[in-house]
């Protein structure tokens, strides 16, 4: 009983021939020595085989990805946003909410983002201390002249792999996604409405408030949207930046170049 239980610790532990003066710790010091030196290959002295790097590569690829899914632990219930801090969230659930604590001391203005407020704030100062060097553009943010310049370059780097648009910047392409996905990230707190812009949302909001604050300096029309304002101001300047490239058709209204181009159709 006493010789078999031996033989199994005798298992547990790395043969010593006898007449060998060296221990077994020595022998594996020696292995290490040895395999440094380059004289023999590690798996031979300490039976520990190199992993293939694609394995490697595989197992860097899941820890990433199980790290990516523990930092955006806080998640957004209204839509699938996730963020992995609870601040980033807490900016988040402005664009549902339509909080906006960072207000103008000069304007009626207010945003969801202190960064946002800055940028506004250079209207005020009229500071633009971002210049193209291609023209005499000049903007407040680097973002802002950034892609500005993609009108020189003409660069499109963000493509939309549903239909193919392209676009100069992520904003945009993020914006024309909702297109394909249906999301609609701004409601509004005062019925079911919901859109996939913030400037719909801001002008859906007027109907409620009956805000129009963009006012014609000549006559003092006044309206809810810039984009109609604009299209009134060429009332009085007579402008016809639309054209007919069929005929000598111009027009101050796209809508009413493309009911005039629908009789060029027919």
């Amino acid at each position: 009983m006493g010789e078999s239980s031996g033989e199994v610790a005798m298992d547990d532990h790395p043969a010593v021939h006898p007449g060998d003066d060296t221990s077994s710790s020595e022998t594996l010091d020696t292995g290490r020595q040895q395999n440094k030196e380059g004289d023999i290959p590690c798996e031979e002295t300490c039976s520990v085989k190199s992993e293939n790097p694609a394995q490697v590569k595989t197992k860097q690829a899941d820890r990433l990805a199980v790290k990516r899914i523990v930092d955006k632990r806080f998640a957004c219930t209204e839509c699938d946003y996730r963020a992995a801090f609870r601040s980033q969230l807490l900016i988040h659930t402005r664009k549902h909410t339509g909080e906006k604590p960072y207000k103008c001391d000069q304007c009626e203005y207010s945003a969801s983002q202190k960064g946002s407020l800055d940028q506004h704030m250079t209207k005020h100062t009229g500071e633009k201390d971002y210049k193209c060097d291609e023209c005499d553009y000049a903007a407040a943010t680097k973002h802002s002249l950034d892609q500005h310049m993609t009108r020189h370059t003409g660069e499109k780097p963000f493509m939309c792999g549903e239909c193919g648009y392209r676009t100069a910047n992520r904003a945009s392409l993020t914006v024309h996604m909702r297109k394909h996905t249906g999301v609609k990230p701004y409601k509004c707190g005062q019925c079911d409405y919901s859109a996939a812009k913030k400037g719909n949302l801001d002008q859906h909001m007027t109907k409620h408030s009956g805000e129009k604050p963009y006012m014609c300096g000549k006559c003092g029309y006044r309206t809810a949207r810039k984009i109609d304002l604009s299209r009134h101001m060429r009332t009085h300047t007579s402008e016809k930046p639309y054209k007919c490239d069929q005929c000598d058709y111009a027009v101050t209204d796209k809508r009413h170049l493309k009911k005039h181009l629908d009789k060029h159709a027919s």
